[in-house]
């Protein structure tokens, strides 16, 4: 069978108090393991609204029609009322995912990670992941030992601020293939697992309608050329299209697709792995800049996208 890294962003308190406690159900009654990563900060997801005065954005939001995909509850978060702390009402979610699928770290403030990651010193990004994988392993009890940045927002100088931190790998970029960042001082940092397929509302409503989503993403896992990684989000596949998730779980297995855990992908030996760089990119379907691999292949830089 292929094997599909799937990948679980839980980004708000409804997604982790409501989505992911479905998601939990649905994984187990296809007997799949994935990796869970966890805001676990304050929810101020609804100051994203702000954004709408940018015509990207504000398309993105009507094509997938955010208001029912989302619930006004998620849209206004930390705007109408001060955001709630995540992690501290839903620990229990939290220790019940661990027990049985690989949990790493999201960010500590989804909204501010993805809004300001771009600009901020070494020192503030080392903050916000201190504070982000302190409060997780406080949450959980043990160790975590990867993670994923808010909104694929990463660059060579994320890359450097979460070397010190011990990962065992991190997802921070989109991208193909597996690889080893090469640093500033030429040596190689933690391993980075790119997610390398299309996400739901990047798609909905432009290249594919939903009814035809699960048919259109099979197809573009079993023509996938690198690792394919597939990333869900607890508050649309745990929630409003939960139905939908479960019946692409089905479809994947009959087809001879098997789903895993991100870190079930990694080599037995790091040697093997390619080197390149994180870089800022745009791809479609997303607003504004993200993370994508960049490669040396044959001498040449290429960027890696889904």
């Amino acid at each position: 069978m292929k094997r599909v890294g799937l990948r679980i962003d839980v980004d708000t308190w409804r997604g982790t108090r409501v989505g992911m406690p479905r998601l939990l159900e649905t994984l187990e009654q296809h007997g799949i393991q994935a990796s869970v990563f966890f805001s676990v900060g304050p929810d101020n997801m609804g100051r994203h609204l702000w954004r709408l005065a940018k015509p990207a954005f504000l398309r993105k939001m009507l094509r997938s029609k955010a208001a029912s995909l989302y619930g006004w509850d998620i849209l206004l978060a930390g705007t109408a009322w001060p955001g709630r702390l995540i992690g501290r009402g839903n620990a229990d979610v939290m220790r019940q995912t661990a027990r049985t699928h690989e949990v790493g770290l999201h960010a500590w403030d989804h909204f501010a990670w993805q809004t300001w990651a771009g600009i901020w010193n070494p020192a503030q990004l080392h903050h916000h992941i201190a504070l982000g994988k302190t409060a997780l392993e406080d949450l959980l009890g043990q160790a975590v030992t990867c993670s994923a940045v808010a909104g694929w927002r990463a660059d060579q100088r994320v890359i450097e601020a979460k070397q010190c931190f011990g990962f065992r790998y991190n997802s921070d970029c989109r991208g193909s293939t597996p690889f080893r960042p090469r640093l500033a001082d030429g040596t190689l940092g933690t391993v980075q697992i790119p997610v390398s397929l299309p996400t739901w509302d990047e798609v909905i409503g432009s290249t594919v309608q939903p009814q035809q989503f699960n048919r259109y993403l099979l197809n573009a896992m079993h023509s996938a050329r690198g690792t394919p990684v597939y990333t869900v989000h607890a508050e649309v596949e745990g929630i409003a299209f939960q139905r939908e998730f479960s019946a692409l779980l089905a479809m994947a297995h009959l087809e001879g697709l098997q789903f895993c855990p991100l870190g079930a992908l990694l080599p037995e030996s790091e040697a093997d792995l390619p080197v390149g760089h994180v870089v800022r990119h745009s791809i479609d379907g997303r607003e504004g800049w993200l993370g994508c691999q960049q490669w040396l292949n044959n001498q040449q830089y290429q960027v890696g996208q889904p």
